[in-house]
């Protein structure tokens, strides 16, 4: 493999490889202080990160709040306190060496100010800061006003385009790189568009090309582009390594991470990485979020698309059609008419057979059956609704004017904060959201993680510099 040479990112030569973040006590002050101390970039997150008592015991995020409003100041309070104590802890196992950056997803529930509550009091800790899930069209400036560099991450020449234009051309001394994040490979959600096939991936090296063109007649052309998404051996990038075409690359790793001893994911999680096979990676729209995102296809994505499945549409007496297509039918616990087609009602018929009992409407003037226990499982997630997101579609929570997205909620969805909580700190992974790029199944191909070898970040690190 080519060598791979040193890259200035924040004002320091570095190894050009970065610790993807991952929210939600995943990427943490120890995996990012550990990346930095072997000479990477280290992103620790600041996406409800978590805070721990005198004796380190996590402290676990508990509402106390009567209403939504008073449940999202609560939630924001967590994540700058987090955040700050996230960022101690990797300023102090990094020793100096390498850089840490902070995480943030633009559209998670008060963004703007977990990302200035936590920099307001991490001066000189925190080197950068990537931001991605959204436009962040202010990141530039947030960055610019505590001295830090910013890492918008995109997914198309395109989104970056936007955000150059609009804003980030005022703030150009404080661009530290652009990450471009494949839709196809990388893990969490991903920046899909609509007029994107999820069926159908295109080739990053044109992709990450057109975006270069773009930097370049922007005078862009000597700030580097992260490549984030399906990268596992780096033998496999020597053509984008020292390329012309693409000017400076450096590399990110968010899914080999998580297998590391420092990983503060719990030890089931671990050991369903080690035996997934290739093609158990789901590309999936059951986010409340809107997005696609990538994840393990498990107990709980497979609950979704049964539970999506098990939809019929409702009509009114005033649909166009023939009378005789309809039929008013009782359901659920109240015994509710509801007028559906008379092919469906066999499907209904059999739903409530398997349990399915309870139906729920959707936004879309449709409902979906579900057991009696899931139907006050939903109920009680979206009346618990703590605001972690900018726009929840199960909640209908948004974050600003009304604080509703003027729909109405959506049961085909789930709550985001609760499940990655949950898979965070609890060991029953497989009945919670397990996000993991499309290469996750590498894990149990790779002879590196022969014989359950976990290896340290260091360890991991020096494999990766090697490019096997």
């Amino acid at each position: 493999m080519k060598n791979l040479n040193s890259i200035n990112l924040a004002g320091k030569d570095v190894l050009p490889i970065i610790e993807g973040g991952k929210g939600v006590a995943v990427s943490n002050g120890l995996t990012a202080g550990s990346w930095a101390a072997s000479g990477g970039i280290g992103t620790f997150s600041g996406v409800n990160a978590d805070d721990y008592r005198e004796d380190g015991s996590v402290i676990r995020q508990i509402y106390y709040g009567k209403t939504r409003i008073e449940r999202h100041e609560e939630l924001i309070d967590y994540g700058i306190k987090g955040g700050i104590k996230q960022a101690q802890i990797a300023h102090e196992i990094s020793g100096g060496r390498g850089r840490l950056n902070v995480n943030i997803l633009w559209e998670m529930g008060g963004a703007q100010r977990v990302l200035e509550g936590i920099l307001e009091k991490t001066k000189g800790l925190v080197h950068g800061v990537t931001c991605g899930a959204g436009m962040p069209f202010k990141l530039g400036e947030i960055a610019s006003k505590f001295d830090i560099f910013y890492y918008p991450i995109v997914s198309s020449a395109r989104a970056f385009k936007i955000l150059f234009l609009r804003a980030y051309k005022n703030f150009l001394p404080k661009l530290g790189a652009v990450v471009y994040e494949d839709p196809w490979l990388a893990g969490g959600h991903n920046g899909l568009s609509n007029s994107e096939d999820p069926e159908k991936p295109e080739k990053p090296y044109e992709r990450v090309s057109l975006l270069r063109k773009f930097m370049r007649s922007a005078g862009l052309g000597n700030v580097p582009i992260i490549m984030a998404g399906g990268v596992w051996h780096l033998s496999d990038w020597q053509d984008w390594i020292d390329n012309p075409e693409l000017g400076p690359i450096a590399f990110q790793f968010g899914t080999r991470p998580l297998l590391t001893k420092e990983s503060p994911i719990p030890k089931a999680w671990k050991e369903k990485l080690m035996e997934l096979k290739k093609g158990e990676i789901k590309l999936h729209k059951f986010s409340p979020t809107g997005f696609y995102s990538s994840a393990v296809k498990n107990n709980f994505i497979k609950e979704l698309t049964d539970r999506s499945l098990r939809q019929i549409k409702l009509f009114s007496k005033n649909d166009e059609g023939s009378k005789n297509d309809f039929s008013e039918y009782a359901l659920g616990k109240a015994k509710r008419p509801f007028l559906i087609l008379k092919k469906d009602i066999s499907r209904v018929k059999d739903w409530i057979k398997k349990g399915f009992s309870e139906v729920l409407k959707t936004p879309d003037n449709s409902i979906i059956f579900v057991n009696p226990e899931k139907a006050d499982e939903i109920k009680k997630d979206q009346r618990d609704c703590m605001g972690c997101l900018s726009h929840c579609s199960f909640s209908n929570w948004a974050d600003k004017g009304k604080i509703s997205t003027g729909r109405k909620v959506d049961p085909r969805s789930f709550c985001i904060q609760k499940t990655l909580q949950e898979v965070a700190h609890e060991d029953d992974v497989n009945n919670q959201l397990m996000f993991a790029g499309h290469n996750a199944w590498k894990f149990a191909q790779d002879p590196f993680y022969s014989n359950g070898f976990i290896p340290t970040v260091k360890q991991l690190v020096d494999r990766i510099v090697t490019g096997s």
